[in-house]
């Protein structure tokens, strides 16, 4: 996953430092099941054979495939764990951005498709219905590791604690009647923070746009593509996400930056224990925020 995993217990819960470093060796578990970057990994094998024939899989990776088709329907396709060839073809898989050819964009477009993906719940195996398509978690993976990292911590008896992956994604629960401090950030309005909030019992993660661009005749291109058409999300800089599941936080702050303020509105009217904050593209020097929708418990202050 690319990231420095992290678990904060206030001074008063040294007893469960332990349940703390377990909760950390379960990060590496799963890093080792999702990642691409293995030849071993359960990922790894469903990508290589998957084409060609139906492959059965561990229930956690099967269930994490199942999570990610269903917000790819609930974010109208924004959201989607197949875009990998659209990231090759744009260069930025291996950082060397380009502006490709309109029909190598949608060639590699054509292997592009959750659609595409034929889940069996049966048989719990995962087929590829067209040749080409390939699995990429890294926009879920992190906050799927949250998840059962504090699911583990729970169980231990753990009942308040912090805990991030690489800054961007943050889950929560305890903190007392007052919550915990999570500030709001983008590393692209470095200026000031988006908001402060006090998070109970939660996660936020937050998905940015301008990491990774190609400068052509003095056009930017950045490296968020849109899976629908092939080509460069634009209008959203920033989108965070507090939600119940750090993975379904994290997999929306990504379809957020994709889709914009309409999609993050149409599903908050959907899902209403979501809190989504946009800054979008800078007018006049500065980085309008807009908040949709609410999560219970918790408290937004202004930057």
């Amino acid at each position: 996953m690319a990231c420095r995993f992290e678990v904060v217990l206030l001074s008063g819960d040294a007893r469960h430092l332990a349940a703390a470093r377990q909760a950390l060796d379960e990060a590496d578990r799963l890093e080792a099941l999702l990642t691409v970057f293995r030849e071993t990994s359960a990922l790894v094998r469903v990508n290589r054979t998957a084409g060609t024939a139906a492959v059965q899989t561990a229930d956690e990776l099967f269930d994490l495939l199942t999570l990610s088709d269903n917000l790819h329907r609930a974010t109208e396709g924004a959201f989607d764990i197949t875009s990998t060839p659209l990231s090759r073809c744009w260069g930025f898989l291996k950082r060397e951005g380009r502006l490709p050819p309109s029909e190598d964009v949608e060639a590699a477009r054509a292997r592009v498709g959750m659609q595409h993906v034929r889940l069996d719940a049966a048989g719990r195996t995962i087929r590829f219905a067209r040749p080409g398509i390939e699995l990429n978690l890294g926009s879920i993976g992190k906050g799927y590791a949250l998840d059962r990292m504090g699911a583990l911590l729970r169980a231990k008896g753990c009942t308040r604690a912090v805990l991030s992956a690489g800054g961007s994604s943050v889950l929560a629960f305890g903190g007392g009647r007052t919550g915990w401090v999570v500030d709001v950030r983008s590393r692209q309005v470095a200026e000031s923070r988006l908001a402060r909030l006090r998070l109970r019992d939660g996660a936020l993660a937050t998905s940015g746009a301008g990491e990774q661009f190609v400068d052509v005749e003095g056009k930017r291109y950045g490296h968020v593509l849109d899976p629908r058409t092939g080509w460069p999300a634009s209008g959203v800089i920033s989108a965070s996400v507090v939600t119940r599941e750090a993975a379904v936080a994290d997999a929306l702050s990504t379809a957020f930056l994709v889709g914009g303020e309409d999609l993050a509105a149409r599903y908050c009217e959907s899902n209403p224990d979501t809190l989504v904050i946009l800054a979008l593209d800078r007018v006049g020097g500065v980085a309008p925020r807009r908040v949709f929708g609410r999560y219970p418990g918790i408290d937004v202050e202004e930057s």
